[in-house]
Order: structure tokens, then C-alpha cells, then sequence
């Protein structure tokens, strides 16, 4: 049985399945998918392609029927979330008000899902605001040009933004784990329901090869 694997090109992702990628799965071999993280939220959404993925949290939230979730190569952590950016510097409470169009990096993704908690919490009408889905590595280009005001930036971004002249808002993770004492669920890995049950332990111990 040859595996399909869904992965970001995150450095995360390819530390962790470098065993897997090498020595396959109790003697099935595995193929490297590679793919942004929404992309890949939208493949198992869509259509479960991939027997074995990288998923966000909150993707993984509405797959419960198709995909299972490995007890090893989740992402969770503290101080470590999205960030909500602008073009002008300005107060959050200044930010939610003007707030009209805001660039995420997927419908799917934590991040989104972090966005819109946030909003609620603060009573703000979701309804009259556009979220733009861009790529993540496009946000901080789009935000320069003019596309949008605000947006919401993961991975390398979240340590380059000041670089291009733009302000951080809201700490997305930050508020997350003030609000709710727990550490903020970024990704996961998970197995499709098809995957033969005796394989599990296989896929969960090659990712923990990998972190040893």
C-alpha cells in the first residue's frame, strides 16, 4: 500500500517526517505531498485525498468523520500565535472599528478561526467585514500594496513584518491563552479513516523517531 503524505514546506514538517519519508510505513512506502497548509486543509475538506496530512486545527475540527488525529506531530504552544497586523499603527480598539478588509491566510486555518473568536469576544459584527484568503507568505506584500488594511500572519511572517513598515494590533495567541489559560492549537497531523488500523502505530512511532 503506498501513503500519501501532505506536507507543508514548513521546516517543522520536514524535520518531523524525515523517518517516515526514509523508511516509509511497516514496509509500505510513503510519497511526499508537498503544499501550503491551506491547500492542504482544503484537499482533506474537499475531497480526503491524502492518506496521511499535515492539517490546521481547525480544519481538523470538521473532518471528524474522515480523518483520524495522531497522538504524535501536533503544534501546540504558547507565544507562538498569529498576529493581527496594519499598515497604519493604530489601537486595537482603533482597529476593530476601521476594520472592513482583512487578508488571512486560509479560510480553514487557526488563524482565521482565532480571528473570528477574537471579534466576537469583542462584540464586533463579523458580517460587515470581507476576509480576503491569500496565501501566507503573500499577506505582508498584499497589506504594502494596498490591498487590505489589516491581516493576520503566521510562521516567518510574524518575525518579519516590522522589516516592511507594518504594525502589530492584536496578538491573536497571546489573547487566546489570556482568555482561555491554554496553550494555542495551531497544527496536527492526521491519518484518513480508510488507513488500515495496524498502521497507526507505525506512522505515530516513525514521527517520534524523527523528535528523538
Amino acid at each position: 500500500m503506498k501513503l500519501d503524505l501532505g506536507i507543508s514546506p514548513c521546516p517543522n514538517d520536514t524535520f518531523i517526517f524525515y523517518h517516515l519519508s526514509k523508511q516509509g510505513v511497516a514496509g509500505n512506502p510513503v510519497r511526499l505531498v508537498f503544499a501550503d497548509v491551506e491547500e492542504l486543509n482544503r484537499r482533506a475538506i474537499e475531497e480526503a485525498r491524502h492518506a496521511i496530512t499535515k492539517l490546521s486545527y481547525a480544519a481538523m475540527a470538521r473532518l471528524g468523520d474522515r480523518y483520524r488525529l495522531l497522538q504524535t506531530g501536533g503544534a501546540l504552544g504558547r507565544g507562538c500565535g498569529p498576529i493581527l497586523i496594519s499598515y497604519d499603527p493604530m489601537s486595537a480598539d482603533e482597529a476593530r472599528g476601521r476594520m472592513r478588509r482583512v487578508l488571512i491566510p486560509g479560510k480553514y486555518t487557526t488563524a482565521n478561526l482565532l480571528m473570528h473568536l477574537y471579534l466576537n469576544d469583542h462584540g464586533v459584527d463579523v458580517s460587515r467585514i470581507e476576509f480576503i484568503p491569500v496565501r501566507y507568505d503573500e499577506i505582508i506584500p498584499a497589506l504594502n500594496s494596498g490591498d487590505a488594511d489589516f491581516g493576520v500572519i503566521i510562521h516567518e511572517e510574524r518575525f518579519t513584518y516590522k522589516d516592511h513598515g507594518l504594525s502589530a494590533v492584536q496578538d491573536l495567541g497571546a489573547w487566546w491563552e489570556a482568555a482561555t489559560g491554554l496553550p494555542i492549537p495551531l497544527g496536527c497531523i492526521a491519518v484518513r479513516n480508510d488507513v488500515p488500523e495496524h498502521l497507526i502505530p507505525a506512522i505515530e512511532n516513525g514521527i517520534r523517531s524523527s523528535l528523538q
